[in-house]
């Protein structure tokens, strides 16, 4: 089966020149392996213009097989003339693809499914899924674009002195070095560069004639460098006469039809660098003068080598060695997001506090916005143009240099130095700090990238446990703790949670959680100052100012009022609680909604202490958290009403209590089984029938839970009508199985023991009992002997016509009668049960206990008797005439 979405209308090849495969281990750290996989096997393969689209596709895709789906996935790259083709199979083929038809019919791209398709919808030329027995292929076609006539590169217009100086004709040599490392191809203009002919170097090792290292401060050798899909710098060959040339070096890594790896190396003299390479890189070196091994180089200079493993200490050098090199007051560094829409500060240098990590910037042009990001740039004076550099305003900087950070063409951050006098920088500033951007800038984005995974793998490993956590509770109460404690300290200082009960509703202030624990009730009392969040559907994060205002201007009026220009401060609120308060809420504030079943329930707030920003990243894994924490909160909320409302109506199936029996002791206790219930099949009731005379009754439902409930509320409810109706013990209960049977697929039957209880003024007390069906109640003497006290008659809810009967006896002083369900003679263990015997055998040790303790003694038995919690519901009736006192 497969489904295919045809793309362009052009006649392309389909014969297919090269291919490239790889399988990659369902883990996290394989996304990024299989990009740098497509990236390098398609620049290999000359097809730059399309790398991007490829990437972003191959990445989305490899993300659906090894985290989705949860398989290793197969990339398989195919190269025609005109196109690329790139299959991603993974090994879940039931795992169906949630997008059906065309991409009319794709929904929103902010869906958690099918995103991967619809880029490919977007971007490839055709696309399609095919399904095996065993594997789901999406594979996507790429055609390489015409290439018209036009600009590829540009750069400013410089007056002849400035132009690079050349001999009267500039030679590129052209040297083509096989898989072993041996020269394969000589150009024309290599033998008048270096003095070989190429008989003279064809089939010898390219390290036979390379003088390495020219640039200090790098670990990588010839040998290595020609093994990378791209490289480019300087070091020097030995020409015929022993002599070293400096060269500065372009390498491509290529691969020809057979499959068969070769690097083809563009060199040409070192002072004529700026033919391989642009923008222009300042002054060259002497002609025929090759730098010592050991001598200083300007990478070196300017960030050191080697450089900081970590991003933020090569961030912070950077910035440090800019300002330095140019002689300015401050620098700054930014990189850019993903989408290249926007530049977050990472590391500064001279500036305010306020000017902090991970606060954002547009790139394009505009009020406002970073519009000299994708190119140098120099403002000489930023009072003519405030909003030139946003970053920059308010800091009395008057001009400013900045410069692109991009690797392979692609914008990856900026670097900028600035000075608080105006007219401080030129052209020549702008290339000497372009210079050491392009130096630095695959330095930067390796360790982003590194920094990046690292962030995400530890970002899928705290979703993972917070999942779980959140899945572990159906508690509210416990389920705002948890959202509240798995993001402070981990993403944010502090943490506000709002509820909302329903659409009508006001947000409540449900938690409030603060990294440092002092600060928790003065942070509390700021936001119920405050008028909470509107409740936004939309998803993401949006900042939110109230709380950061609030609290600067609860910390000025304290200041005020300690200067004697307000009113005095009082003893409980203190200037230290106000201004710590403010500094914990002074930065910035994000909410993020929490939607679950297409209804806002709540809102999750998220606060840093001053000057301080939150990161996109950061933002992203807060967002699918919060999705995560919406439904395990809703699902909470639907637990405890739904169990709110099953053990109201349970509880009304209960007596409301026992009364008072003069001359009797009563004692009962009830077990449901089964988690939440409080009732269920079994019921019990006493009830005053009328002056001296007192109903009660014992049963069992078949069944247990909320069915069999419902036919204990009928039988308990009856009974007390019929009763009082005057209707004697038979005539109930035949009542009674009249009403069972009339509920028809829903009647249970019953076993039923009902009496009416009558004491006596000589302190004994009169039964009249009717048992349907049900275990037979025992009679203990003062003597300590046991004996039934009924005979057994039909169980109700079975037959039409029943011919019932009740039996009279007397309970003298001291006597016990004790009812019982069969869940308590009944109880098991292994093959061996209680029965009977063994309830009689309990009963004769409660000679002399109350009722109460009769039945407690009968209970702990019965739990005794098993390890099992008990399956069957429980009742125990105990009644108990007591002995007379003279």
């Amino acid at each position: 089966m497969g489904l295919q979405i045809p793309g362009g209308q052009r006649t392309r090849s389909s014969v297919i020149t090269a291919r490239a495969a790889a399988t990659f281990e369902p883990v996290g750290r394989s996304v990024a392996t299989a990009r740098s996989f497509v990236r390098d096997t398609l620049q290999g393969w000359g097809f730059s213009d399309v790398v991007d689209d490829a990437v972003v596709l191959t990445s989305e895709l490899v993300t659906n097989a090894v985290v989705h789906a949860g398989t290793a996935a197969d990339v398989q790259c195919l190269r025609t003339d005109d196109a690329v083709r790139i299959e991603v199979s993974d090994h879940y083929p039931e795992r169906e693809i949630p997008l059906q038809g065309s991409p009319a019919t794709m929904g929103s791209p902010d869906r958690e499914g099918g995103r991967g398709l619809q880029l490919c919808a977007a971007l490839a030329t055709r696309w399609g899924v095919d399904y095996t027995p065993t594997h789901k292929q999406v594979w996507f076609q790429l055609d390489l674009p015409d290439r018209p006539v036009g600009t590829r590169a540009a750069g400013p217009s410089l007056a002849p002195e400035l132009l690079p100086l050349t001999d009267g004709r500039v030679r590129v040599a052209v040297v083509q070095i096989d898989r072993t490392g041996a020269i394969s191809a000589w150009n024309e203009d290599a033998e008048e560069l270096f003095g070989y002919v190429a008989k003279q170097v064809v089939g010898k090792p390219l390290t036979d004639f390379a003088a390495w290292p020219h640039t200090p401060g790098t670990s990588t050798g010839v040998a290595d460098a020609l093994q990378l899909s791209r490289w480019e710098g300087s070091y020097g060959i030995r020409d015929a006469g022993g002599r070293v040339i400096p060269v500065y070096a372009s390498h491509l890594r290529v691969r020809d039809t057979d499959g068969e790896p070769s690097t083809v190396c563009l060199l040409v003299r070192d002072d004529e660098r700026a033919v391989l390479q642009t923008p222009l890189r300042g002054p060259a070196p002497e002609p025929g003068v090759l730098s010592e091994p050991g001598a200083a180089d300007s990478f070196e200079v300017f960030i050191g080598s080697p450089p900081p493993d970590d991003l933020d200490g090569l961030l912070q050098r950077t910035v440090e060695r800019a300002r330095d090199m140019l002689d300015g007051d401050a620098a700054f560094l930014l990189l850019a997001t993903d989408d290249e829409t926007e530049l977050e500060v990472r590391a500064s240098t001279g500036l305010p506090s306020a000017r902090q990590r991970f606060a954002r910037v547009p790139v394009e042009a505009g009020t406002g916005r970073y519009g000299s990001a994708r190119m140098p740039a120099v403002h000489e004076d930023l009072t003519a143009v405030p909003d030139a550099v946003p970053l920059l305003k308010g800091t009395g900087m008057r001009s400013v240099v900045t410069v692109p950070l991009k690797v392979e063409g692609r914008l990856t951050g900026s670097l900028g130095v600035a000075a608080e006098v105006p007219d401080r920088y030129s052209n020549e500033e702008a290339l000497r700090l372009q210079f050491a951007a392009d130096r630095i800038a695959l330095a930067v984005e390796s360790a982003r990238i590194s920094e990046l995974e690292r962030l995400r793998r530890g970002s899928l490993s705290f979703l993972v446990e917070a999942s779980d956590l959140l899945a572990g509770t159906l508690d509210r109460d416990q389920t705002l703790a948890l959202m509240a404690q798995m993001t402070v300290p981990t993403l944010a200082t502090w943490c506000a949670v709002y509820t909302i009960a329903d659409q009508s509703s006001e947000p409540d202030l449900s938690y409030v959680l603060h990294e440092d624990e002092e600060r928790i009730d003065g942070l509390k009392a700021l936001l119920k100052k405050v008028s909470p969040p509107e409740p936004v559907p939309t998803p993401g994060a949006r900042v939110w100012k109230a709380p950061s205002e609030a609290a600067h201007q609860s910390a000025l009026r304290t200041s005020m009022r300690s200067l004697g220009l307000g009113e005095p401060v009082s003893a409980t609120a203190g200037i230290g609680t106000s201004l710590s308060t403010a500094s914990a809420v002074g930065g910035e504030t994000v909410v993020l909604p929490l939607v679950a079943r297409n209804r806002v329930i709540g809102m999750l707030t998220l606060g840093k202490p001053s000057d301080e920003h939150f990161r996109q990243e950061i933002l992203e894994l807060a967002e699918d958290l919060s999705r995560r924490a919406a439904l395990a909160l809703d699902n909470a909320r639907l637990y405890s009403e739904r169990t709110a409302i099953s053990q109201s109506l349970q509880r009304s199936l209960l007596p409301p209590g026992l009364p008072q029996v003069p001359g009797v002791e009563v004692d009962v206790i009830y077990r449901a089984a089964g988690e939440g219930n409080e009732v269920g099949g079994d019921f019990y009731d006493l009830f005053p029938i009328r002056d001296g005379a007192y109903g009660f009754a014992i049963g069992d439902v078949c069944g247990t839970g909320p069915e069999a409930a419902a036919v204990t509320g009928l039988a308990r409810h009856a009974l007390r009508l019929l009763a009082r109706e005057g209707f004697g013990g038979p005539a109930v209960l035949e009542r009674l199985n009249a009403a069972i049977l009339d509920e028809g697929a829903r009647s249970r039957f019953l076993t039923l023991l009902y009496g009416e209880l009558w004491p006596q003024d000589d302190g004994s007390a009169i039964l009249k009992i009717v048992c349907a069906g049900h275990p037979l109640p025992l009679r203990l003497r003062q003597d300590g002997t046991v004996e039934p006290y009924a005979e057994p008659q039909p169980l109700l809810g079975v037959m039409d016509d029943l011919e019932l009967y009740e039996q009279t006896a007397t309970l003298e002083p001291g006597d016990v009668l004790l009812c019982v369900t069969d869940g308590v003679t009944e109880r098991r263990e292994g093959t061996r049960m209680l029965g009977d015997d063994g309830l009689a055998d309990v009963l004769t040790t409660c000679t002399g206990l109350t009722a109460g303790a009769v039945a407690a003694r009968i209970m702990r038995a019965v739990e005794r008797f098993a390890t099992d919690a008990p399956s069957d519901d429980m009742a125990i009736l105990a009644m108990r005439v007591p002995e007379r006192q003279d």
